[in-house]
């Protein structure tokens, strides 16, 4: 059975409403990625245990194969070893349940000291008999472990997934000579093909079966009946290990009909505590656990996929596939070793949720607008991610049962996720938040974040409301920008009630292109007395560090005095023009007077950037109510 990653030709393709009991053979299953500008392959995390030095590595994973079986020459075998018939597995083979988060294999493997193994692996081609193939393989391979990895290469690179054959059963051979002659199988064609090369190397190994969460699975579904997978167990260095040589070869599309080779070392001496997310064997003894898990246990474990682990995420939370909503609010966490970009899907959009991201994962609330059954899917990638890996992958899926709407729960359209400060706006140069969280409630409509900026940061920022109320030139007059050294305020002023997002953009003040948006507050106001006019409109000669002290409003009373005080550095004279001019006086730093306001409709604040000058430039326009 195969592990059905959609990442193949059917990225943006929703399953095709396929019905598939769990007979079906199970390739691993991964959605499609939602399709966008990222494209890209798989990645490949190494976690070593903390306390094994790569020293210790080496030596572990190159020793001369001490538990190599004495060679039993004759005429039958080609002068290859005979091997001894499998022994049961015993305490010492077994790992403790749940995963302790070390490693992602059951015993040290350096993946740099097979380079150049692999590279011969894949090189290799014979076909002429299953012997001829394994004697030319071993002649790059000392170690039994070198020895399993050559054959686990070349069967993962060289035999595809034979979707024909699964669909048509009577044409079928997983004999292992009639696989190598076809260079196609079905899982158990895999499994015995690995035990046969495994047994002419001299190696234990074993062909297990057993239930798999693979292509098909339904979340939360139950297994009845005969086993639908078959994958292997290898006995190296006085222990059994486990792999699954079907699902590291690649994946099947969503209608079952294309295989694609997609290469996936997760499956290659898989953790026990891992394996048994995805493989249930017919014999627990084969789960290599204590404690070993019962059926009913398996089927109600969350699936994580191996995009999950290979992302270096940890755990998640709930730790069952099916969330029930309370009060129409569904929570869900994941944990991860280093920062991570995450997404989400609830049926297909993420309108209808709230996700942060955590130093070290992220926090999601969920809110249904419609009762009934529905799917949560989450997908990460790497933060530095090369181009190559730059793609966000399926690592979780649940479902989510809704009983009651929370309808105050709706959010903007312009809402984009993550919401709130994170690491991610840490490293774009909004240091020390004021407000961590990704909600801002205000009473009267106004508000003020500050940041400390890095260094050459430029910021934009936008204000949005449902419904049209709020134009886009119009949403940048309610925020007012303030710079007092390395710090910047923004002072929010919102036009009506409501929920409103607070996008904010940066760039690098010596770049001449474009600002990139970084991230965005959702800010909600109840009280409907709420009214405030935009701030005045500035040009381009009110420079960053400028400040308005007063009016903080750009819609000024009629036929009234009204006071200006405004911080400026660097002109020689400051004008307020109304009907009439009116100078404004410096003192200790700030530029001060009043103007009146009758006969017009426009005010505007010049400057004299020069005393020798003659021309002025305007910096503010502030408008003046009708009568």
């Amino acid at each position: 059975g195969l592990e059905g990653d959609g990442n193949g030709n059917s990225r943006a393709r929703p399953p095709q409403g396929r019905e598939l009991n769990s007979r079906v053979e199970p390739f691993e299953q991964t959605p499609p990625v939602p399709s966008g500008p990222d494209k890209g392959t798989q990645v490949t995390v190494e976690i070593h245990r903390e306390d094994t030095s790569p020293q210790l590595i080496k030596r572990l994973s190159l020793g001369k194969g001490s538990q190599r079986l004495p060679s039993l020459r004759g005429h039958d075998n080609k002068g290859f070893q005979k091997t001894d018939a499998p022994r049961s597995p015993g305490a010492k083979d077994l790992h403790e349940y749940p995963w302790d988060k070390s490693s992602l294999k059951s015993m040290p493997v350096d993946l740099q000291q097979f380079q150049k193994l692999d590279a011969y692996a894949l090189k290799v081609n014979v076909k002429s008999s299953v012997e001829d193939l394994v004697k030319a393989l071993l002649k790059q391979a000392r170690t039994d472990l070198e020895k399993v990895r050559a054959i686990w290469m070349w069967i993962c690179h060289h035999i595809e997934y034979d979707v024909v054959g699964y669909h048509n059963k009577s044409q079928l051979s997983s004999k292992p000579g009639d696989v190598l002659q076809m260079g196609k199988s079905v899982c158990e064609g895999y499994a015995e093909l690995f035990e046969r090369m495994c047994s002419i190397a001299g190696i234990q190994c074993k062909k297990l079966s057993g239930h798999a969460k693979g292509y098909g699975y339904k979340t939360g579904q139950t297994f009845t009946g005969n086993s639908d997978h078959a994958w292997n167990a290898v006995y190296l260095e006085g222990r059994w290990h486990l792999l699954d040589s079907t699902w590291g070869s690649g994946s099947v599309d969503d209608a079952f009909t294309k295989f694609t080779y997609r290469y996936n070392e997760f499956y290659f001496l898989t953790h026990p505590a891992l394996f048994i997310n995805s493989h249930f064997p017919d014999n627990s003894n084969w789960q290599l656990l204590k404690p070993t898990l019962t059926l009913k246990e398996f089927e109600n474990n969350m699936l994580h996929n191996s995009n999950f682990y290979m992302l270096g995420l940890l755990a998640a939370h709930p730790e069952t596939p099916i969330i029930q909503t309370v009060n129409g609010k569904a929570s869900v966490s994941v944990d991860c070793r280093s920062s991570t970009l995450f997404m989400f899907k609830l049926k297909g959009t993420d309108e209808h949720g709230l996700m942060t991201l955590k130093k070290h994962g992220m926090e999601l609330d969920i809110y249904p607008q419609k009762t009934g059954s529905h799917k949560l899917e989450i997908f990460a990638k790497p933060s530095k991610a090369e181009a190559s890996d730059d793609v966000y992958r399926c690592v979780l899926e649940y479902v989510v049962q809704c009983e009651s709407v929370d309808k105050a729960a709706r959010f903007p359209k312009d809402l984009h996720q993550p919401v709130g400060p994170s690491w991610f706006s840490e490293r774009h140069g909004f240091l020390r938040p004021s407000h961590r969280e990704p909600v801002l409630h205000t009473n009267d409509g106004r508000c003020s974040l500050t940041f400390t900026l890095g260094r050459d940061i430029s910021v934009l920022t936008s204000l949005h409301a449902d419904g049209g109320s709020l134009p886009e030139d119009v949403g940048r007059r309610h925020v007012l920008q303030t710079h007092r050294g390395n710090q910047v305020e923004l002072k929010v002023h919102l036009p009506h009630a409501g929920s409103f997002v607070l996008k904010i953009y940066s760039k690098k003040k010596s770049d001449p292109g474009n600002y990139d948006y970084i991230f965005n507050y959702l800010i909600k106001c109840l009280n409907t007395e709420v009214k405030w006019p935009a701030f005045p409109q500035s040009y381009s000669k009110w420079l960053q560090d400028y400040e308005i002290l007063e009016p903080l409003s750009g819609l000024l009373p009629a036929n009234r005095n009204v006071q200006f005080k405004l911080k400026m550095h660097g002109v020689a004279k400051v004008l307020v023009q109304a009907e009439n001019t009116h100078p404004l006086t410096h003192n200790r730093g700030c530029w001060e007077g009043t103007c009146n306001t009758s006969g017009c409709r426009e005010v505007f604040v010049m400057v004299h950037e020069n005393a020798n000058h003659s021309f002025y430039s305007h910096v503010l326009k502030y408008e003046v109510e009708t009568q």
